[in-house]
């Protein structure tokens, strides 16, 4: 089971998620996603996901372009080692910032 909640802040949103992103879940994920057009900064909260698939990892990287063809900024909360890992791994933090707090993408955000 997944849970997802996007919260809207001053500036920014918030997509948290908690529970496993893999091929059973990545369609509740995407469609989350795909909600969220109006924004200009988008902080993806993976830290209460234990692990993600490559339809998971996929699903993100879609909705991370469509922030950007938006031109807006995307920050990724991740504190799992096996998900860091994941993202190391695939060169995924070489393309949005991976951030172990949610301060830490916020900041990372207003650097963008």
């Amino acid at each position: 089971m997944l849970e997802i909640n996007v919260e809207p802040n001053d500036g920014f949103s918030v997509c948290r998620l908690a529970g496993e992103v893999d091929a059973y879940t990545v369609g509740e994920f995407r469609e989350a996603l795909s909600g969220i057009t109006d924004v200009s900064r988008l902080i993806i909260d993976l830290s209460e996901v234990p692990f993600m698939d490559s339809a998971g990892l996929g699903a993100l990287i879609g909705g991370i372009r469509k922030v950007r063809e938006s031109d807006g900024d995307v920050a990724v909360v991740s504190s799992t080692a096996s998900l860091n890992r994941l993202l190391h791994t695939t060169g995924f933090d070489r393309i949005v910032p991976v951030c172990e707090t949610l301060d830490d993408a916020l900041a990372s955000l207003d650097e963008a």
